[in-house]
């Protein structure tokens, strides 16, 4: 949640500146098997990596509180072995390859000789990036989302550079910012943005939608706002490697002019940095110079919602929006950004107009929509799943069930077990069994299905697939708070 100083074509700065391979045979005055050795160095030095890393954190963080209005013009040395290290341990094990075709384990062969080897080409300026790998994947529209796949190397580096970037932004981010920040997640946003619908004057509703943001994020400004507080020039340079490098698609490079690649280790924080500048501070900022009611934002990563108590805030907001990201390269989706009417007043408000009932938004894979409390005893807030994203994930189970049509029922009783558990972590909020029960039927359906299609003359009825649905499928459980239990306790001071 948030409360905005002038308007200015420039950005806002802030005033705060193991393996278990048995024991091999031995005689008894040997040491221990090499397996067990090895995998006891490596965790040994997972543990003084970590700590290596804490440590630089720590030292960076009180720079920063030291120095608030201060760039800082020392920050390379903190990319130590260590630092690479623990880099290298906290990536994917089974992430796709980049263009280097390098997997985690392969480099893992030879760690010690390769961490030393890319710690040396970094301090003395050999370290080339490499362009990403080009991949697509389907989204709940229909349409695919381009992602840009790292080599190893550069997921190393660039992982090691967030780590020691994210004490300097976490001390000048905002606090209705929630998008990959440490100790804050999808259901923080979410419940900040309920307990703000509940507990202000919410009458009115703009859900909106950057178009294509990772892909048009211009490299000029985003190298302005980076030089605000990182004084250190290589830092610098290494990001403007990543940026510059491009993708490799079909054999082909093209180089970038522009955006950052969806998928690469260091976009996530890149993305914060640039709406921290270009729209966090405005919307701060607006709110304290223009709004004449209650107001609240809420923004994960480019996904953002603000609520507003008159629709006269609600249109101007949305208006110079619009001239803001215009200034810094960006530009709203024409479709998918609306102001509607929302909160505890508008279906009542729309019933004396003889409307129809209040529109409903999505945020974070939920559709929010106005409804009353049981009994009709006042305004609630319900969110249920996306019917996009329910779309998509039973498309999904179904392309894996047919890859696992001839599996035993055990096996796939399991996985569709560990499928829904799944779906149930993050979707399993209060107002949301029914579509979670819907969710496990239609899942439950699209196994049987499966099940007779292993045979031409199936005896597989629906009472006897009942027995594999109340043994493997397990009932949608509530798992989540009320969005205002959660939030107070975490904001309670």
């Amino acid at each position: 949640m948030m409360q905005g100083t002038e308007k200015s074509d420039s950005p806002i700065v802030p005033e705060k500146r193991a393996n278990k391979a048995g024991k091999p045979v031995a005689e008894f005055v040997e040491g221990r098997g090499g397996n067990k050795r090895n995998a006891g160095l490596q965790s040994t030095g997972r543990t003084q990596s970590r700590e290596a890393v804490s440590q630089a954190q720590g030292r960076i963080r009180e720079a920063v509180t030291r120095n608030r209005g201060e760039k800082l013009t020392a920050l390379l040395h903190h990319i130590s072995v260590d630092c690479l290290r623990w880099s290298y341990f906290e990536l994917k094990k089974t992430a796709a390859t980049g263009v280097d075709g390098i997997t985690w384990r392969d480099y893992g062969e030879g760690l010690e000789e390769n961490l030393a080897d890319l710690h040396r080409r970094i301090h003395t300026g050999a370290y080339r990036a490499q362009p990403s790998r080009r991949k697509y994947i389907p989204k709940a529209n229909g349409q695919q989302r381009p992602l840009g796949i790292a080599a190893l190397e550069d997921k190393i580096v660039q992982r090691a550079v967030v780590a020691i970037l994210t004490p300097i932004y976490e001390a000048e981010f905002l606090g209705f910012s929630y998008g990959f920040r440490p100790g804050r997640s999808q259901h923080d946003a979410l419940d900040a943005l309920a307990y703000g619908i509940k507990v202000k004057k919410i009458n009115w509703v703009l859900d909106a939608d950057i178009s294509r943001f990772f892909d048009t994020i211009s490299h000029e400004w985003m190298i302005r706002f980076l030089e605000h507080r990182i004084g250190d020039k290589r830092i610098v340079r290494l990001i403007i490697k990543w940026l510059k490098t491009g993708v490799l698609e079909d054999g082909v490079r093209n180089e970038a002019e522009e955006g950052t690649p969806q998928g690469a280790v260091i976009s996530p924080l890149l993305a914060n940095i640039y709406l921290h500048y270009v729209y966090d501070l405005w919307a701060k900022q607006w709110k304290e110079k223009h709004c004449k009611g209650d107001m609240v934002v809420v923004r994960f990563a480019d996904d953002s919602v603000a609520g507003f108590q008159n629709k006269e805030d609600g249109e101007r907001f949305l208006a110079d929006l619009r001239d803001r990201l215009a200034k810094f390269a960006l530009t709203l989706h024409p479709e998918k950004t609306r102001l509607i009417e929302f909160g505890r007043y508008a279906a009542k408000n729309r019933k004396r107009r003889g409307q129809g009932r209040p529109e409903t938004f999505d945020f974070l894979g939920f559709t929010h929509i106005c409804g009353e409390k049981i009994g009709g005893k006042g305004f609630q807030l319900l969110r249920k799943t996306k019917r996009g994203s329910v779309s998509s994930k039973l498309g999904e189970v179904k392309k894996e069930l047919r890859r696992r049509m001839h599996d035993s029922v055990s096996e796939q009783g399991t996985w569709l077990n560990s499928v829904l558990r799944g779906h149930y972590a993050y979707f399993a909020v209060p107002t949301n069994t029914r579509a979670l029960s819907a969710f496990r039927y239609h899942v439950a359906r699209r196994w049987m299905k499966s099940l007779r299609r292993r045979s031409q003359r199936h005896r597989m009825t629906w009472e006897r697939m009942v027995i594999y649905i109340d043994q493997y499928l397990p009932n949608p459980k509530i798992l989540h708070p009320w969005p205002e239990q959660r939030f107070c306790v975490k904001h309670s001071s």
